[in-house]
Formats: structure tokens, C-alpha cells, sequence
């Protein structure tokens, strides 16, 4: 192994910044690259062309490359993952502001005149304020499209130069977060205007660790098609690559030999050889003269104390169970402010914050935190893979990269169908958003409380009727009806307590007279705390909760998958419904494809929820009164 030298403790705990020359074929002008990309489509075989939007250092760029397409142009604001990106890609690589309109313009414009394949990018995707929501509705739902200026977020940048390049795929990824949003509102604007664009779209949130990547990580891809074209997902791995496969063949470290003082970044360490298939794979492409050399392999000196405290932890202990005179930091508030990882399972998850603070990743087996080579394993950077800057910016660069392994398997799955054909054509949103609101607006099925745009009278016809036959609900619904508001429930008690007594349902009318009087006495709508407080003392069922804010929603109506609703889903995308790993997220994007972003979104969502309740039943599904029948894989099985 080379010399560890020691400098200055400040030099030793910043590190020195690598620096990377361009890749031979970069270039930084337009005809530089449309001519690269015809050179690589006069080639045999001709690759896809891609370019990747917000690239940082190019995982996703690497991971499309591994798949055969060749990227030729990237953009980031960082500049040390830009230099990364143009050191390993040929190409452009520019640390342009995709939220000025003049940029996204000129990148709209080299795109364009490439004839890229593949769009790849990860925009960020920041809350959008619901007070610019019913603008940006409008502008969805009538077709328009909003001047393009500087205050747009950048996925709205994103979503202009894939207007502009007209590319014929799309691949975005992002934190799962985006499905997790009460409304969804990213998102199912996303989907819109790329369907309104012609393109077929399908999103999923995925665990990076069934397409081989040693950590957990769930990550949103959303994949679309230009000409409606159908995608089939990559098939996922039930093998793990646990943290002690991707790592344990680089060598030991110490705990207070900090940073490389060496001025380039360019000190290595013997390196013994892989043992493992995933080892072999992060050497592929390592040069002849390297094969004993690892680079990287590097980490932040250690404290004494902090040594100290390492040494007492195994992977279940918290910080909060360490003796007090091991402990620097508030235990209440720092519970998990150590956490040795466990060398036979996955890593948590690789962050940015890793550039900040590597306690969360100690090493299992050393008192040390992990090294740069080790964290871009574990996000299935190949040894090869340099990062530019200082230690601090790899680890940023790797904490924010997608990984590559997931990148692959998403870019082989893409060219399988751009390079070969699709199985079929996928189906539009806009369908089955227009036939569940058709099935809803004329079907006798559909609860007439439903239709009334009013939450005090879905929550009084749920808990009066909803469980009572058509024949009831016929004869009683003019009455129940006609108790518009809470107010005048409560001044026609007598006559509801009667019809309670009718249905057997008099301690039903009672609970719902002193939620009424509750109502009433705040001079206010029922509104959702309203809705949550009758849920609490048990007056109200969750699911006619969700149909009251569905029918007259505050704001954006929220996305709803419960029970009834995933199971249409399910068999609707799968053929079963029991293929939803997680109704928060894959529910709900599921929901979300059925009922889209349009002014008939609420009454396709509501019918969505009594199609599950009342036809498309767990033992005896009605299908041949589905509106959905003519695409729901349950119904052609």
C-alpha cells in the first residue's frame, strides 16, 4: 500500500479536490453534437442516443450506457458532478439553469436537432402551492400551456424540453414522495400533459434492491412511450446483494488516517481481488495496469471518543442505549445518530447527508464510517468510476446519484421496446377517466348520495343506507335527500329518529343528530377535521369519509385507495389484486392512472370506489356491467 502521509489537521479533514480531464469526444456546441450522434448511428450496432436532464455525476447516464444507448448530452448546476459527467460521457455536458426559459430554449433546440432517442432526467420536484393549483389545473385540463419563465419549477423545465426535443421515450425518477402527496398534484399533471403529448404513460415506485443494489432505496420511475406504445416492467430479483457482498473484498482501513493529503487524489491501496459475482462487475472496465489498485477508499478521520463509542456498537444498538460518557449529542433527539450497518443485510440508505455526517454509516466490522468506494458500491458505481472535487462533493455526488444497476434495468427494458416493438398499445388514462364518469353519471348502481356533490348528505346516506337494499334506498332516499345541510337534519329529529326506527338504526340517527348539532354550532362546513373528529368517536366509517372529501374535496380531491378501489387496480393492471405491494404508493399511483386529472376525475374516482364496493366484488365480480371490462386483464382472463 502507498504512503499514508499526515498534514495539517485541516488538511487532513477537508481532502484534496480530483480533478478530471473531458472525455475525449466531449465537445460544447450543437453541431458538435448532432454530429456525434449521427457518427453513433452510423455504427453497427446503432445505439439508442440519450440525453439525461439534472444528471449529477451520471448514474443514470452510466446505467443507459451499461444498456447500450449512448448518452450525448448531460445538464447539472453542481459543478464538480458536471465535471464528473463530462469526464466519463461524450457529448455536451453543461452547467446551464434549466429554470431560465432561454436555456431550456437552447437545450429544447440541441435535442431537437440530435434526434435524441431517450430523455432521461430526475427533476426536483418541490410542493406545489395550492394557491397557484387551480391555475395550473386550468392550464392542464383545457390544453393550454403556460409561457415558460423563470419562477416555473424545474419540472415543469423538464416537461417543456420534452416538448420541444419530441423524444420517443421518456424516463424520469424521483423520491417516492411524489405518490405519497395527499392529491398527487405533480404527478397526475406530469402524466397529463404527456398523454395530452401523445405519449403513453406508466410510473411505479420500486425497491432498488430487487434490481441488485445493496441498500434500501425505493425510488419513483415514471417511463413513457411516444405513439401510445405498451411497456413492460423489468423483471425484479428475489436475491439480495447484501452490504457484506458488495464490500468485503476492499481492504481494511483505519480509523485515524482521514483523508488523502496527496494533492491529486490519485493515492490507491493494494487491492487483493473480487470474490464475489457482484465484486467482479464493480471491476469490470478497471485497467489492466489497476487490476491490484483501489481508488477512493477513503474516509474521514475519526475521533477518539467517537472510536470509543464505535467500538460499543453492534447493528441493533442505538445511540440512545450508549453509556452516557460515550454520548456527544441529546440522546432524546438524536436516537439513531450512530448506526453501525450490518455486513449480512442491506445498507440503509446512501444520501447526499453522507457528505455531511458518515456517522449513520459505520462500517460493520471496522470503528470507522464507510469510504467513498464503499458508498458508490453500494449505489453500484464500478470501481472504475472517479468522482471530481473534494471527498465532501463524491459523496455528494454518489448520495444523490440514481443508482446504475436500477438505471440499467430500466434503460434494457426501454430499448427492448423502441428497438423491438411493444406486445400492444398501453391504455390512455383519458378512457378509463371517461368511461368510469359515464358508468357513474347513468349507472343505477352508483349510490344516489354519491351524486350529490354534498359531504353531509354522502356521510347521512352511507350510514342510513349504504348497507340497505336498492328497494330501501329507493323508497327512503327522497327523505333522507331532502336533509341538505346538518341544520335541517337536526330540526327534522323527530322524523329522523323514525326512520332510524324504520331501519333499526335509532342509536345510528342519534350519533349522527349530535355530530349534526356539532356542526351547527361551529356555524361552519363539515369539513375534513370535522370529518376526522366523527371518525374518532366512531360515527362515521372511514370509507364514507373518503367519499365525502372525494365529493366535495377542499381544495384538490385526494386520491383514495382503499379497499374497493385497489382491488379494481389490481385486477384491472395485473389480472389480481393482490399484486399492490403498497397501497400508499403503488395504490395510489395505480388509482391515479384509472382516474387521471381532469374536471371528471372526482365523479370517475367516486364510481371507481362503488364499482370495487358493489361489482367488482372479491368472490363474485360482475363483469359484464363493467365499464372497464374492455381493458381489464381479470376480465380478458
Amino acid at each position: 500500500m502507498s504512503v499514508m502521509r499526515q498534514a495539517g489537521k485541516q488538511r487532513i479533514d477537508r481532502g484534496q479536490a480530483l480533478r478530471l480531464p473531458p472525455h475525449p469526444d466531449h465537445c460544447d456546441h450543437i453541431e458538435g453534437v448532432v454530429a456525434l450522434a449521427s457518427r453513433l448511428r452510423a455504427s453497427d450496432p446503432k445505439p439508442l442516443i440519450a440525453a439525461d436532464l439534472f444528471s449529477g455525476a451520471g448514474g443514470m447516464s452510466l446505467g443507459l450506457e451499461e444498456a447500450g444507448m449512448r448518452v450525448v448530452f448531460g445538464a447539472d448546476f453542481d459543478a464538480d458532478a458536471l465535471e464528473t459527467h463530462a469526464h466519463h460521457f461524450a457529448g455536451m455536458s453543461v452547467g446551464w439553469d434549466l429554470g431560465d426559459p432561454d436555456r431550456v430554449a437552447e437545450v429544447g433546440r440541441i435535442l431537437r436537432a440530435a434526434n435524441i432517442d431517450v430523455l432521461a432526467g430526475g427533476p426536483p420536484c418541490q410542493p406545489f402551492s395550492k394557491a397557484g393549483r387551480s391555475g395550473m389545473r386550468y392550464l392542464v385540463q383545457h390544453g393550454l400551456r403556460e409561457p415558460h419563465d423563470k419562477r416555473r419549477d424545474l419540472w415543469e423545465s423538464y416537461l417543456e424540453i420534452v416538448r420541444l426535443a419530441k423524444p420517443r421515450a421518456v424516463i424520469m425518477e424521483n423520491v417516492p414522495d411524489m405518490a405519497l402527496d395527499r392529491e398527487m398534484f405533480i404527478l397526475r399533471t406530469i402524466v397529463r400533459r404527456l398523454e395530452d403529448w401523445g405519449y403513453s404513460v406508466q410510473e411505479r415506485v420500486v425497491d432498488t434492491y430487487r434490481y441488485g443494489v445493496p441498500q434500501f432505496r425505493q425510488r419513483l420511475i415514471l417511463v413513457a412511450f411516444a405513439e401510445g406504445l405498451d411497456f413492460e416492467w423489468p423483471e425484479e430479483s428475489s436475491k439480495k446483494v447484501t452490504l457484506g457482498n458488495a464490500i468485503r473484498d476492499l481492504p481494511p482501513v483505519g480509523a485515524k488516517e482521514g483523508w488523502l493529503s496527496d494533492e491529486t487524489r490519485q493515492i490507491w491501496r493494494k487491492y487483493g481481488g473480487p470474490k464475489t459475482e457482484f465484486q467482479r462487475e464493480m471491476r469490470s472496465g478497471v485497467p489492466a495496469g489497476q487490476a491490484d489498485r483501489i481508488y477512493d477508499h477513503v474516509t474521514r478521520r475519526v475521533r477518539d471518543d467517537d472510536a470509543a463509542a464505535f467500538e460499543y456498537l453492534d447493528t441493533k444498538t442505538k445511540y440512545s442505549e450508549l453509556p452516557d460518557e460515550l454520548k456527544r449529542y441529546r440522546d432524546d433527539i438524536f436516537d439513531d445518530k450512530y448506526k453501525r450497518l450490518d455486513a449480512d443485510s442491506l445498507s440503509r440508505t446512501i444520501t447526499a447527508h453522507i457528505a455531511k455526517d458518515g456517522y449513520w454509516y459505520i462500517h460493520p466490522e471496522q470503528n470507522r464510517t464507510l469510504t467513498i468506494r464503499e458508498a458508490a458500491r453500494i449505489q453500484t458505481f464500478p470501481d472504475r468510476f472517479r468522482f471530481a472535487g473534494p471527498p465532501t462533493a463524491a459523496f455528494k455526488q454518489i448520495g444523490n446519484a440514481v443508482p446504475p444497476r436500477l438505471a440499467c434495468a430500466i434503460g434494457e427494458a426501454v430499448s427492448q421496446v423502441l428497438d423491438h416493438g411493444a406486445a400492444g398499445f398501453a391504455v390512455q388514462t383519458s378512457a378509463t377517466r371517461s368511461a368510469l364518469a359515464a358508468w357513474g353519471r347513468t349507472s343505477p348502481t352508483v349510490s344516489p348520495w354519491l351524486r350529490s356533490g354534498s359531504r353531509w348528505l354522502v356521510v347521512l346516506g352511507d350510514a342510513l343506507l349504504g348497507d340497505e337494499s336498492p328497494t330501501a334506498v329507493e323508497a327512503l332516499w327522497p327523505i333522507v335527500g331532502s336533509w341538505v345541510s346538518p341544520e335541517s337534519f337536526v330540526a327534522d329529529a323527530a322524523r329522523a329518529h323514525e326512520v332510524g326506527t324504520w331501519l333499526q338504526k335509532d342509536a345510528v340517527v342519534g350519533a349522527l343528530i349530535e355530530a349534526a348539532a356539532a356542526v351547527s354550532a361551529d356555524d361552519a362546513s363539515l369539513d375534513d377535521e370535522h370529518l376526522e373528529l366523527l371518525l374518532s368517536r366512531k360515527m362515521l366509517r372511514r370509507s364514507a369519509a373518503e367519499l365525502a372529501m372525494i365529493a366535495d374535496p377542499e381544495g384538490e380531491e385526494p386520491v383514495i385507495a382503499n379497499t374497493a378501489a385497489l382491488r379494481v387496480a389490481g385486477r384491472f393492471f395485473q389480472g389480481t389484486e393482490r399484486w399492490l405491494k403498497n397501497r400508499n404508493s403503488d395504490g395510489r399511483i395505480a388509482v391515479a392512472r384509472l382516474i387521471g386529472f381532469d374536471e371528471e376525475s372526482r365523479q370517475a374516482q367516486i364510481a371507481l370506489v362503488e364499482l370495487g364496493a358493489r361489482v367488482c366484488t372479491p368472490k363474485a365480480p360482475t363483469c359484464d356491467v363493467c365499464p372497464l371490462s374492455q381493458w381489464c386483464k381479470y376480465a380478458q382472463r
